[in-house]
């Protein structure tokens, strides 16, 4: 089903499946950059159901957030269509977990632990979820052109980042330090 204006999105289920089904159509092609090229949408999907299972189901602005993270800096997706298709929350959310892809790589990994503790609860639960779901990729099916050095200098940027949280959510922590502690798998 394609949004447009008159889809109704009263149930929190409508919203989260359309949220969905926009990232899976404008994510079209992308894949993970692991050996098994894993379709995007597997990303979003995982990320979502962590947050689902870490007890912040009912937030469902936060569980469309989880399908529309990556959008902005993906996709040509703007801010300004994601309000207008969803809602402000869900746009101003999705922007607090946005990297400005116009900076170095190296600039926006500082940045990501710079303003960690400054991100707000539910966006740090975003957060969280989204690193655990890049650590279990790394773990499952690296990018092949990675080197144990490089897998484990993620790892710890990862744990740098959640370090910095002032507020993560416990389950998800949890999930985290388990992950992040499976590093002697790559190494």
């Amino acid at each position: 089903m394609a949004l447009d204006k008159s889809t109704p999105r009263s149930t929190p289920l409508v919203q989260i499946l359309a949220a969905a089904h926009f990232a899976s159509r404008v994510h079209a092609g992308q894949t993970r950059k692991g050996a098994a090229a894993e379709p995007y949408i597997n990303h979003l999907i995982e990320v979502a159901e962590l947050v689902a299972l870490s007890g912040e189901e009912s937030d469902v602005n936060l569980i469309v957030a989880c399908f529309l993270h990556d959008v902005v800096e993906d996709t040509p997706v703007t801010q300004d269509e994601i309000r207008e298709l969803f809602n402000e929350d869900v746009a101003s959310l999705v922007m607090e977990v946005t990297d400005d892809k116009t900076l170095p790589k190296q600039k926006r990994k500082a940045l990501q632990i710079q303003s960690a503790p400054h991100k707000s609860v539910r966006a740090q639960t975003l957060k969280l979820a989204d690193k655990i779901a890049n650590l279990r990729a790394i773990l499952l099916s690296p990018p092949p052109d990675w080197t144990s050095e490089r897998k484990r200098e993620y790892f710890d940027w990862a744990n740098a980042v959640v370090s910095g949280f002032t507020e993560p959510n416990q389950y998800l922590l949890n999930e985290f330090q388990k992950t992040y502690a499976r590093i002697v798998e790559i190494t």
